[in-house]
Parts: C-alpha cells; structure tokens; sequence
C-alpha cells in the first residue's frame, strides 16, 4: 500500500514554506540539529528529501567561541508559525 502525506503551501514573503510531517523524521535524532536537503533528479522529473546532521554548531564551538554565544538566540532567523 501507497503511503501519501498531504501538506500546505504557506507563502511567507517573496518565497513559500511548508513543514515535515514526523512521519518522515521517524530515523532522525531529534536531539541535533539538521538540515533538509532537496534534490531534483533531472531525468526521474521527481524530487528528493535529504536529512543531514547540521555541523555549523559544532564548527563555531571549534572556532574559539564559547558555549554560551554559540547557544544565543539567532536573531536574522525569522520566527516560525503562521500569520493569521
């Protein structure tokens, strides 16, 4: 049997969003963080999803910043939720 998952196209300035459904996130270690990668096969015509751990945090801990500052909040990230 066919599993299908159906998700909203939310528009949020100049692009569009929409979530991962936790059924898709079921392998991941949910106590990192990750990226979401996706890959367009050409010849398939067919899209792709990806999850990778994110190093980004562990790079800036190597790069002589302390814990704390690695860990503050990231202001330039826009808040997630809809707009009602």
């Amino acid at each position: 049997m066919t599993t299908e998952i159906k998700r909203k196209l939310y528009k949020r300035g100049s692009s569009f969003e929409t979530t991962i459904p936790m059924p898709l996130l079921f392998a991941l270690d949910k106590s990192k963080k990750q990226n979401v990668l996706f890959k367009f096969d050409n010849q398939k015509s067919k899209w792709y999803i990806e999850f990778e751990e994110d190093k980004t945090a562990d790079d800036k801990l190597d790069s002589g910043k302390s814990a704390a500052s690695a860990d503050a909040p990231n202001n330039d990230v826009p808040r997630s939720g809809k707009k009602r």
